[in-house]
């Protein structure tokens, strides 16, 4: 069995312009800001009883500093597997990753490159709210009143001031999940990974929801890579939407969604538009041939 876990992402310092050899997949604004993460022809095979399985195809693109790129695909097609592998949790079988860091300054030294945020609720059980926000913290060090006092503007920011002291049990699935982006934030991370971290929610939790991390975005402009199913998340949410075909992962389109709804948005004017309606049958259409030629596919 091969040595997927040979190649991971290399970290590299300062931020660096967008290179011409990736003008193709930067549109837009994107094309005119720093890339914060360049991928070129990631790739990913496994064994699965013996049997290859070739998970990606060849992912070459870059990621600007501050974007908000979200990922949409057929199940199977690698969205999660790519999350993971930027994540660090998984190595690459061929292909290369650059991750851009900040210049370091004192106080920033010890910041995390990136938070991930799962689909489950990855929250410890037997923790208050306030003490899973700060566990980060707690890794890193910091006293209980400096991390307390650190991770308390975060909790606010996800509207559970008044659960700081609650439990788990005594949270909703929502609430739970704004913990762990509360989490995540409280780190300070470069990069914020999310793997559908909404999708076990009710519709009317996952819009509120959508909309908070919306708001949370522009406070802190980081740089996020976001997984999901839904198409009208993708556009709700989205600089930049990255369509994958069915497995083995490649892309398939890339959209510049601000170009077509600049920011700051509004979700009722968004879905007003006639602009609105055309992207989504774009995607739709793009997602359904691939779902089909994935059957077609298993089904040979």
């Amino acid at each position: 069995m091969e040595n997927t876990a040979a190649i991971m992402p290399r970290i590299v310092t300062p931020v660096g312009p967008c290179s011409a050899a990736h003008a193709d997949w930067a549109s837009g604004k994107s094309a005119a800001l720093p890339a914060k993460i360049r991928m070129t022809n990631v790739q990913k095979r496994f064994s699965v009883r013996g049997r290859p399985v070739e998970a990606l195809g060849g992912i070459t693109v870059d990621i600007a500093d501050h974007e908000f790129f979200t990922i949409v695909g057929p199940s199977g097609c690698g969205k999660t597997t790519l999350l993971r592998i930027l994540a660090g949790l998984e190595g690459m079988t061929d292909g290369s990753i650059e991750i851009s860091r900040e210049l370091a300054s004192e106080a920033s030294a010890v910041r995390p490159i990136n938070a991930m945020v799962f689909q489950e609720q990855s929250i410890f059980p037997w923790m208050t709210v306030r003490d899973n926000v700060a566990l980060g913290l707690k890794a890193r060090g910091l006293s209980k009143r400096s991390r307390y006092a650190a991770v308390e503007p975060h909790i606010c920011k996800v509207g559970l001031e008044a659960f700081a002291d609650a439990l788990p049990h005594q949270l909703s699935g929502g609430m739970k999940q704004r913990v762990a982006i509360a989490r995540a934030l409280a780190n300070d991370p470069e990069i914020l990974l999310m793997d559908e971290p909404f999708s076990a929610l009710d519709e009317q939790t996952k819009l509120i929801l959508e909309e908070e991390l919306l708001r949370i975005w522009e406070e802190t402009r980081k740089t996020v890579v976001y997984v999901t199913h839904s198409i009208d998340e993708a556009i709700m949410i989205s600089d930049r939407i990255m369509v994958m075909s069915a497995r083995p992962g490649r892309i398939k389109d890339v959209i510049d969604v601000g170009a077509l709804f600049p920011r700051p948005r509004n979700m009722d004017a968004v879905k007003a538009s006639p602009r609105y309606g055309e992207l989504f049958n774009r995607i739709w259409h793009e997602l359904r041939e691939e779902v089909f030629a994935s059957r077609a596919g298993i089904q040979g």
